[in-house]
């Protein structure tokens, strides 16, 4: 179904697994469709599960001046660094909830809103997976180590976060639904089974790429049927709910997949390209 340009006034796309591609690249397709996007006075707001300092060199490739929503709708800040919204998690939180995870505690990263070390904290890396522990080596620089983690709760983090293997997480799942912490937290998962790896973020209640995305909307004076958002995870659910015109990705996960909603080609065929080429002038 072709979509009126002039219906789309902000396009919201996730970063990794819709972005990037599988080399953790942007395709020039999808760079050369998001700077024609905005040329023609499309806003476009990358939002990701990434910090926002993880995430700046992705966006300053884009070649435009835009907004970033990350650490899945936490922080909502500009590239030159002004902030419009914080939603951290209170530090009591956090500490209740490190608590009710012990069994966990070799796979927790807290996270807070700063650029020194310290911006993550961990205990050790003793049961990161590679995967993670890549991501990690490449943030080492803010990374501080700190026995027990809850003694980094001097201020309010950004979120919690669990990572190991799939099998792993989804203990930790099951453990997080006993820890009776309905109503103090969101809980989002992003889950790549082809490299065994799966991460459930812990934020503040009520806090997710969805509620970001709509209170920027709302800011900027969009209604829903004008925004577009892209995605591929669990943790984009929220973002796509919100969109009047939401659209996942050919390699998007299962429980996307059953929602109905538009799919574009897949990460690897530039999604990002292909789903704006329905947006044309009408």
């Amino acid at each position: 179904m072709k979509i009126s340009k002039r219906s789309i006034r902000l396009l919201a796309t996730d970063i990794d697994g819709t972005l990037l591609n599988p080399q953790f690249q942007v395709s020039d397709g999808d760079l050369t469709a998001l700077r024609r996007a905005h040329a023609s006075g499309i806003e476009v707001v990358l939002v990701t599960g990434r910090r926002h300092t993880f995430a700046l060199p992705i966006a300053k490739q884009l070649g435009f001046d835009l907004w970033l929503i990350s650490s899945n709708g936490a922080v909502t800040r500009s590239l030159a660094g002004e902030t419009f919204h914080c939603d951290m998690m209170p530090a009591e939180t956090c500490r209740r909830l490190v608590g009710a995870m012990q069994e966990f505690r070799g796979n927790t990263v807290l996270t807070f809103d700063t650029e020194v070390k310290g911006a993550i904290v961990i205990e050790h890396l003793d049961e990161i997976g590679a995967s993670i522990r890549r991501w990690l080596e490449k943030n080492m620089e803010y990374i501080e180590f700190v026995v027990p983690i809850e003694r980094a709760l001097v201020r309010d983090p950004v979120q919690a976060m669990f990572c190991g293997t799939m099998a792993r997480m989804n203990l930790a799942l099951q453990a997080l639904a006993s820890a009776r912490m309905d109503g103090f937290v969101t809980v989002l998962r992003t889950e790549y089974p082809e490299r065994d790896l799966s991460m459930i973020d812990v934020l503040n209640t009520g806090c997710s790429k969805g509620h970001a995305l709509e209170r920027w909307a709302t800011h900027r004076g969009y209604d829903r049927e004008e925004v577009m958002a892209v995605g591929d995870n669990h943790n984009d659910v929220e973002m796509l709910e919100f969109a009047g015109h939401p659209v996942i990705m050919g390699n998007a996960c299962e429980e996307l997949r059953s929602r109905g909603w538009t799919v574009t080609l897949g990460n690897d065929a530039c999604g990002i390209a292909a789903a704006l080429e329905a947006v044309v002038s009408g």
